[in-house]
C-alpha cells in the first residue's frame, strides 16, 4: 500500500446522507463537503459514492456552488450505511514490474467497527470500486474468515513500516474486530495484503474516539522517517495519561531498516463538547492530497500551532485548515471521510 503522500489519481468520499451521523448539523456538513471537493480538485478527480442519481444531482448543486471543478467529480452508484470512507471504502495496493504499475483493491471486510448493526451496504463498497475501476479485488482472510479492518485503523509509510494501537486490534472484549487474533496474526496477515514487513503497536487514543482507538486521531506519518504524535500538556486532562503512554512507547519505535524515526509532537485542540459528549477533535486526522494537506481546525488558539508544525513538515504543498466542529460531531473528521487511489 502507498504512502499517502504519494500521486493519487483520485480521492474518494461518500456523500453525506445519514443524518443520525451528524444529528442536527448534516446541513452544515454537506457545506463542509463542498469545501473539501473544492480543495481536493484541485489537484485531483473525486469519486464521490451517491445512492442513486437524484442524490448526484443534489450533490452536483452544492459542489456548483462551493466552485468545485465539476469535469473532476465522477459519481459512483453505490447504497451506502454511512459516509466513513476511509473505513469502508476501497484500500488499493501497487506492484511494481519495471516500470509497470499493477493495481489491485483489498476487502478488508467493515463491520461497523464491530460496534454498529447497519454495515451490510458500506461492506460492498469495495467491490463497487473494483467493478467501477476495472481492478482485481483480493479478498481479505485470517484462518478461512474474513479479516476486519478499517483504514483509519492503520498508518503506514510505504516503505514496509505500519503503525496501529492496541486499543483498537488487541482490545479482548470491546469491538473485538478479529476474535483471537495476536499480534503476531496480525503481521502476518498486514504483510499478506498490504506488503509490509514491520508493525509497531501503539496503546490507546483520546476520549472520545467511537472508534476505539484508531491511529488516524494519534500518530501519522509526514515523510517516511518522519512522525506527528498528538501530545497533551495539561495534566488535568483526562487524555493526559494515556496520551503520555504512547510518548513512552515511540521511544522503542524503530522502522524496517532499524532506524529511529523523528517525531514530532503536535497538540491537542482544547476539550470540545456537543451535548455533554466530549468528541475526539485531533489535528492528526488530517488527509493529504495532491494539491494541499487539509487540516481539521475547531475554532481554537492551537489551530495556528498545529498549521505551523505540518506546515514546516510538508515542504511540497501548501497545508490548509478546514472548519471541522460540525464534522467532529459524527466523531470523525477529514481523514476520516476520505480514502486515496494511487496514481
Amino acid at each position: 500500500m502507498p504512502a499517502e503522500w504519494t500521486p493519487h489519481r483520485a480521492t474518494w468520499i461518500g456523500w453525506p446522507h445519514n443524518a443520525s451521523d451528524w444529528p442536527g448539523k448534516i446541513g452544515a456538513v454537506r457545506w463542509v463537503y463542498g469545501e473539501m471537493v473544492r480543495k481536493l480538485t484541485a489537484g485531483e478527480a473525486v469519486c464521490i459514492l451517491v445512492r442513486h442519481p437524484a442524490e448526484a444531482e443534489y450533490a452536483t448543486s452544492h459542489l456548483r456552488r462551493a466552485h468545485a471543478d465539476l469535469k473532476r467529480v465522477h459519481f459512483v452508484m453505490h447504497r451506502t450505511n454511512r459516509g466513513w470512507t476511509r473505513d469502508s471504502g476501497p484500500i488499493h495496493v501497487v506492484r511494481r514490474r519495471g516500470r509497470r504499475r499493477d493495481k489491485a483493491i483489498v476487502h478488508f471486510h467493515f463491520n461497523g467497527w464491530a460496534k454498529y448493526n447497519n454495515w451490510k451496504l458500506d461492506t460492498r463498497v469495495p467491490e463497487t470500486a473494483a467493478t467501477f475501476l476495472k481492478r482485481p479485488l483480493f479478498d481479505a482472510r485470517w484462518q478461512g474468515r474474513p479479516f476486519v479492518m478499517e483504514g483509519g485503523g492503520i498508518e503506514l509509510n510505504g516503505a514496509g513500516t505500519l503503525i496501529t494501537t492496541e486499543e483498537c486490534y488487541q482490545h479482548p472484549t470491546i469491538q473485538v474486530r478479529n476474535p483471537g487474533m495476536t499480534r503476531a496474526d496480525y503481521a502476518a496477515t498486514f504483510r499478506k495484503y498490504l506488503g509490509v514487513s514491520n508493525v509497531l503497536w501503539l496503546r490507546r487514543g483520546p476520549v472520545g474516539d467511537d472508534t476505539h482507538g484508531h491511529i488516524d486521531d494519534i500518530c501519522r506519518f509526514t515523510d517516511r522517517r518522519t512522525l506527528v504524535l498528538i501530545r497533551e500538556t495539561n495534566r488535568r486532562d483526562e487524555n493526559y495519561r494515556p496520551l503520555a503512554e504512547n510518548w513512552e512507547r515511540v521511544q522503542e519505535f524503530r522502522l524496517e531498516d532499524g532506524t529511529r524515526p523523528e517525531v514530532v509532537a503536535l497538540p491537542m485542540p482544547a476539550p470540545l463538547w456537543c451535548d455533554g459528549v466530549r468528541l475526539p477533535a485531533s489535528y492528526a486526522n488530517f488527509y493529504i492530497s495532491n494539491a494541499q494537506v487539509l487540516v481539521p481546525t475547531f475554532n481554537d488558539p492551537q489551530d495556528r500551532v498545529a498549521l505551523g508544525i505540518l506546515g514546516e513538515l510538508f515542504k511540497d504543498r501548501p497545508v490548509v485548515g478546514i472548519h471541522a466542529v460540525d464534522l467532529v460531531w459524527g466523531f470523525g473528521s477529514l481523514h476520516c471521510l476520505t480514502q486515496q487511489e494511487p496514481a
